[in-house]
């Protein structure tokens, strides 16, 4: 009688297995394809929606150009002037001669120059400012007044003190660029909450220590916002400015293809230009995060 009793007790539990073992090979598999289809749907809400307007952008473009007797060529017509601009960005034929590549680099050689100066004494100048109320009264007057000063107006006393077109363009980004870094910092400077004074106090920081413990953490974000809104008046400022200086970079190139009546090519440029300036703005935000592990606005 014990015999079949064994039987009976092990016959479900051996007839369980083989279930048991393609229910576990099923689950890793189910659980990548969810994560794949996740996946999938994040990215088709994320690039759905703008490759959707661009589309409508584009097809009004090429059905209100494409009339009699308008101003603008329609896209078809921009891709097939400009063919071999697009594709040979790196030509260099001497002097001005050049692809759009190197336009955009000489022009981001010189936003990297002025920008990384009005970001160091930008946030310095800010924290001063945050920190020192007879900083604040002296000197937030002038700041306001000159922040109000347009970009291109300082380009004539830039260029007669430099007499070079280069440090001209570079001090027009550095003077574009600052305002917005100083008033953020100072801001952020001035919102620590006084919890975080009082515990410094409690726990005796040095000057240094309270710099780099309290007062970098907690400004940090404004800084960055600062920062974000700085990078993009750059750009906008040396490509103003180079249509007026001269020489290689972009803002030049679209003058001069504007004396030279290629429209499509001055679209092209817009396109590059627009580009560009979004990737700048994507990089300082992905820094910004980074550094305040994603309390920055993105």
């Amino acid at each position: 009688m014990s015999l079949p009793a064994r039987k009976f007790a092990t016959a479900p539990a051996a007839a369980a297995t083989g279930p048991a073992k393609v229910l576990a090979f099923a689950l890793p598999a189910e659980s990548l394809l969810s994560r794949v289809a996740s996946i999938g749907r994040a990215v088709a809400e994320r690039m759905l929606p703008p490759l959707l307007m661009i589309a409508l952008v584009v097809g009004l473009w090429q059905i209100l150009c494409s009339q009699p007797g308008a101003a603008l060529p329609p896209p078809s017509k921009v891709v097939a002037s400009t063919w071999e601009l697009i594709t040979d960005p790196f030509y260099d034929r001497g002097g001005l001669d050049k692809g759009l590549f190197w336009h955009l680099i000489a022009s981001l050689r010189r936003v990297a120059i002025g920008y990384s100066l009005a970001a160091i004494s930008g946030i310095a100048l800010g924290t001063l400012v945050g920190q020192s109320t007879w900083a604040m009264r002296g000197l937030d007057p002038i700041f306001q007044v000159l922040r109000t000063v347009p970009p291109l107006a300082w380009l004539p006393l830039s260029l007669a003190a430099f007499r070079d077109g280069s440090p001209s363009a570079i001090f027009v980004i550095y003077i574009t660029a600052i305002w917005p870094i100083i008033i953020n910092t100072a801001v952020g400077v001035r919102n620590i909450p006084q919890d975080y004074t009082n515990v410094a106090k409690v726990l005796r920081l040095s000057p240094l220590e309270y710099f780099w413990k309290i007062m970098v953490p907690a400004t940090v974000p404004y800084m960055f916002t600062g920062l974000r809104i700085g990078i993009g008046l750059s750009w906008l400022a040396i490509v103003a400015a180079e249509m007026l200086i001269g020489g290689v970079g972009i803002g030049f190139f679209i003058w001069d293809a504007w004396n030279s009546s290629l429209i499509a090519d001055i679209i092209v440029v817009l396109v590059y230009v627009g580009i560009v300036g979004f990737i700048l703005d994507r990089i300082v935000a992905f820094i910004g995060n980074l550094v305040t592990h994603g309390t920055s606005a993105s």
